[in-house]
């Protein structure tokens, strides 16, 4: 069956997002700004937020559990546009030919906060464009949790086959292909570019 949706990840594929951007000014030391990171503001712990929980009380939280960490957690929520450094030219490239080529209606699935999502969608006027997004902080579920794709599904009314989705986390883009969706990794490569280019027959 032909492909008539494309669904976008945003963090990874459209939007360049790492808390690098902001400690590296408050750490001005790479190997313990990349300690904090790793182990104390992890992938893991901003997944709560991804999912619905409030910066207040994740960091709170997390102060507590780390006290000789507090002041640099304290300033997750303050730093975190900062931390938005801005497009990722290969993966607007693609969204630019798709809205181009009026063959496609265009949807996002994104694991964001509620709280930080409207500033993005603001600032980065493309997103507006968008036929509907899925966003995790409002759902109160984040990928590669099997609800959110359904929800995507069942609200704009898409069928799977007929639809097409990137993410740059090869563990979203098989619980994708799980829900009969086709889905490919986005990695941004010439190569990855024009393997997007084939199946969407559009040129890139």
């Amino acid at each position: 069956m032909a492909i008539k949706n494309v669904v976008f990840d945003f963090g990874g594929v459209l939007l360049d997002w790492n808390p690098r951007y902001f400690y590296s000014e408050i750490f001005n030391d790479d190997e313990k700004m990349e300690y904090f990171i790793q182990n104390i503001v992890t992938t893991k712990w901003n997944s709560q937020m991804d999912r619905g929980r409030s910066f207040e009380d994740c960091m709170n939280e997390l102060a507590k559990e780390h006290e000789e960490y507090r002041d640099q957690i304290m300033l997750y929520r303050k730093g975190w546009k900062k931390m938005l450094k801005g497009e990722i030219s290969s993966g607007i490239k693609v969204l630019k030919a798709v809205l181009n080529s009026d063959k496609y209606k265009v949807y996002g699935l994104t694991n964001w906060s509620a709280e930080t999502f409207p500033y993005a969608y603001n600032k980065y006027t493309f997103l507006q464009q968008f036929e509907g997004i899925v966003v995790s902080g409002e759902e109160k579920m984040i990928k590669p949790e099997k609800g959110i794709y359904l929800t995507l599904l069942d609200r704009y009314q898409l069928k799977p086959e007929e639809t097409f989705f990137m993410d740059d986390n090869k563990d979203n883009v098989a619980m994708a292909k799980s829900r009969g969706i086709n889905a490919l990794v986005f990695t941004g490569t010439d190569e990855n570019l024009k393997e997007i280019s084939k199946i969407l027959s559009l040129n890139i």
